[in-house]
């Protein structure tokens, strides 16, 4: 053997093997696997990392935000180094982004920290204390909490996964008259929606915050509830039939805004999602006419950290409503999901839970006006 490994030392006793000590313990280093795997592959590398002291954490699929178990265990050992066996972790970078996430075990209300396909809202639409704007309105914060939860439950047994109650807050309300700053938008301080994005947090719910933003620049109103939205369980959602182009009033035509500025407000979100490792957050864009988001095949879809819903507004019978339904989808880019809203006045009838979750794809958010 010696003559034939050239270079290579050769003994015949074990008192001839160089002294080694025993390798450190890995007991930071955790080895994410693709939970119920049972490739050889798979089994080697997890007996391996295993024998070492490695901590060993089943992922669902390549996404760690996505599997609540993995998060606790995450939470809790916060390895200083991770290995994500197998393609479908991804890039090193992305797979670190996500961890930085999981690892703070922060979760969405019904588990986890991506927001679909692994839960449904059912939201209470509205403005707290006016009963024109909204079922939100027509009850104090206890009853609407209690309303928002009947409402989801209507929906558990028609989905596969957990419903969430909501509420969607309008943060900034159009208005017949300019206002002070010009802008045709009643700008909510914070103070007067901490109350209600607090308790419903307390009881399980998701907050989004609506900007129905007259002459305002979107970005600028979305940057008032920063405080807000860096909070988990609150996302943002943009009422495209209230922007104002310049010389517009309210109520004389339906609004419109351009791709530009939708693209400006989810960049900014994205942004502040990442640098506090938050759950992704929602952005929800209304529309019930394909002219009411100009330029939406250029939609940013490429974050990561979001997830958004083109959400269906249509009010009517059900066939006018199907109809709206069918244009929306099918003009939305790639890479979003869907929501339904149904009014409880302006449809003629509205759509009970069965009947709305017939559409397809299935909505993942639907809304009561």
């Amino acid at each position: 053997l010696a003559a034939r490994l050239r270079g290579v030392r050769v003994v015949t006793r074990a008192a001839g093997l160089p002294v080694t000590a025993a390798p450190a313990s890995l007991s930071r280093v955790g080895v994410l696997v693709s939970r119920g795997e049972t490739t050889p592959e798979i089994t080697a590398v997890t007996v391996t990392a295993e024998a070492a002291g490695a901590a060993v954490v089943g992922v669902r699929g390549g996404d760690p935000r996505a599997d609540p178990a993995a998060i606790l265990v995450l939470a809790r050992l916060r390895p200083l180094d991770v290995v994500g066996v197998g393609a479908q972790f991804g890039p090193a970078t992305r797979l670190g982004s996500r961890l930085a996430v999981a690892e703070t075990g922060r979760q969405l209300p019904g588990g986890g920290q991506v927001m679909f396909p692994w839960r449904r809202l059912v939201a209470l639409y509205g403005y707290p204390g006016t009963p024109g704007l909204g079922a939100l309105g027509q009850q104090d914060l206890t009853a609407s909490v209690a309303r928002a939860e009947q409402m989801a439950a209507a929906y558990q047994p028609l989905s596969r996964v957990p419903v969430v109650p909501a509420f969607e807050i309008i943060a900034t309300v159009a208005e017949a008259s300019p206002g002070a700053d010009g802008n045709y938008s009643y700008e909510s301080p914070v103070s007067s929606l901490q109350p209600w994005v607090s308790q419903a947090a307390a009881a399980g719910m998701y907050v989004i915050l609506d900007l129905q933003p007259g002459r305002a620049s979107l970005l600028a109103q979305a940057q008032l509830y920063e405080s807000l939205l860096r909070l988990p369980d609150v996302g943002l959602a943009i009422d495209a039939e209230w922007k104002l182009q310049p010389g517009q009033k309210p109520l004389r035509q339906i609004g419109h805004v351009d791709i530009g500025e939708v693209n400006s407000v989810i960049g900014w979100l994205a942004t502040l999602t990442a640098r506090y490792h938050l759950p992704q957050k929602l952005l929800v864009l209304h529309q019930f006419q394909l002219s009411m988001i100009a330029g939406e095949p250029d939609l940013d879809t490429s974050h990561d950290d979001l997830a958004i819903v083109v959400h269906m507004d249509g009010q009517g019978t059900p066939a006018a409503k199907q109809e709206t339904w069918n244009a929306v989808t099918g003009a939305a880019p790639r890479g979003v999901y869907f929501g339904w809203k149904n009014f409880l006045v302006k449809d003629h009838p509205m759509l009970t839970p069965q009947q709305t979750m017939v559409n397809v794809p299935a909505p993942v958010m639907i809304s009561y006006q």
